[in-house]
């Protein structure tokens, strides 16, 4: 069974809303499973004081970042609930019955298209992306969790309690962000705690976020328009496509080459970037929620092509077209999903328990598979049933989530704080506001 992991955005919240922060208002306990994003589930009337890269949901809106106006992107939380969902279940011994790969998929989409956004609002608010604080709050965001759950794995590596090897070579490989192909090329076998191989996926995210912030700071310095960025971003996707087919049809290829590879799978995260480019949907927001029978058409034609994708078992199909299609079958399901969110399909992925999810999915992912891993070392019966097994395994990982988040994230986002991108002299924040 193939590691798979995660990602979600806020949105539209009704009656619970009020539900929701009564119970807070009564229980000040509650607070440690009320996640900060979930504040921020409508438009905020002023910029909020949100952090640009804890992909949280909450991001300027980019047609209107010279109006001093803010949105949240509705329902990426929500999709981010889902995708972790899905990865869960895979992992929980369901493969068969739950794509798990899927989620990863859907993952790569999802963070292509949040951070091309940030990109483009800060390039209209200031003129520039600031590179260096770009890389300066993916540390201070990602980097926390990541060795948080290290030291876990390991620890319980080193009692016995988990299955796995501790080597010099596999822990330097997954904190930086090489697990990918250390897997592939350089791991003899054992190397690393069981449970920590779903690094592969942070490791892809790395790799393209390596360079693609140099690369649209010289193509939007370069005046080009966003969708013909986009354009050439396909040209990409065409490129990654061909590499797949040509190892597919080389000598003593394997699938986990086409799987785990950055080279490989790449083209997924940039299927996001494209579609922030070219018909990114926060600028068309639509509150009342009602879609053409012609947008219906496109919606379900998108559904169907993903649902071929995944019952077409062709091997072939399954490591070269298969992400390609998915990823084009991505773009108008989340369109519709954001520009429509309150739609009664899409209502629910913004709901306070989806918010709540999807806030703790990044960290959900990164302990879900170790404790899985370790229930089924020291619990067999119970890991034997997986039933049983994923609701174990999700409430421990989702009261780990709340715990970082109550405890280390509050620190890290104060960071993440001074490396946002700046304001200009005519957008005061909303602290200067006061």
């Amino acid at each position: 069974m193939r590691p798979v992991e995660l990602i979600a955005a806020p949105g539209h919240i009704r009656r619970g809303k009020a539900f929701f922060a009564a119970l807070v208002r009564k229980r000040p306990w509650a607070n440690f499973f009320n996640p900060r994003p979930s504040r921020f589930a409508r438009p905020a009337p002023v910029m909020p004081d949100h952090d640009t890269d804890h992909a949280d949901g909450v991001v300027t809106h980019t047609s209107d970042v010279h109006s001093h106006r803010s949105e949240v992107i509705p329902s990426l939380d929500g999709i981010r609930a889902i995708s972790v969902l899905i990865v869960v279940l895979g992992h929980s011994g369901l493969e068969a019955l739950v794509p798990g790969g899927l989620g990863v998929t859907i993952f790569f989409f999802l963070s292509g298209y949040l951070i091309s956004t940030l990109m483009l609002a800060e390039h209209e608010r200031t003129g520039a992306i600031n590179i260096l604080n770009f890389y300066a709050r993916r540390v201070f965001r990602l980097m926390p969790p990541l060795i948080i759950s290290l030291a876990i794995a390991y620890g319980l590596t080193y009692s016995g309690l988990l299955a796995g090897a501790i080597t010099n070579k596999g822990l330097a490989a997954q904190l930086l962000y090489f697990a990918n192909y250390y897997g592939l090329f350089f791991d003899p076998g054992n190397t690393i705690p069981e449970g920590t191989g779903i690094l592969w996926s942070l490791a892809v995210e790395e790799h393209f976020y390596i360079f693609y912030p140099l690369l649209m700071t010289l193509l939007l310095g370069s005046a080009l328009r966003p969708r013909t960025i986009g354009t050439l971003l396909g040209m990409v996707c065409l490129v990654v496509l061909a590499w797949r087919i040509h190892l597919v049809h080389s000598p003593g290829f394997v699938s986990d080459r086409t799987y785990y590879g950055s080279d490989t799978r790449i083209d997924s995260i940039v299927y996001g970037c494209i579609l922030a480019l070219v018909a990114n949907p926060v600028r068309q927001l639509h509150r009342s929620g009602s879609m053409s029978p012609a947008q219906w058409a496109v919606l379900a034609t998108a559904a169907g092509a993903m649902l071929l994708t995944l019952l077409y078992r062709d091997p072939t199909f399954r490591e070269t077209a298969r992400y390609s299609i998915q990823g084009l079958a991505l773009m108008p399901i989340f369109y519709f999903a954001v520009r429509f969110s309150d739609n009664r399909l899409f209502r629910y992925l913004n709901t306070p328990w989806a918010i709540t999810l999807g806030t703790y999915s990044y960290t959900i992912y990164l302990i879900h598979y170790v404790v899985i891993r370790s229930i089924d070392k020291n619990f067999p019966a119970v890991a034997a049933k997986s039933f049983i097994l994923f609701p174990t395994a999700l409430v421990i990982s989702i009261a780990y989530a709340a715990a970082v988040e109550r405890f280390v994230e509050p620190y890290f986002r104060q960071l993440r704080r001074k490396f946002r991108p700046g304001l200009t002299k005519k957008q005061p924040s909303l602290a200067d506001c006061k």
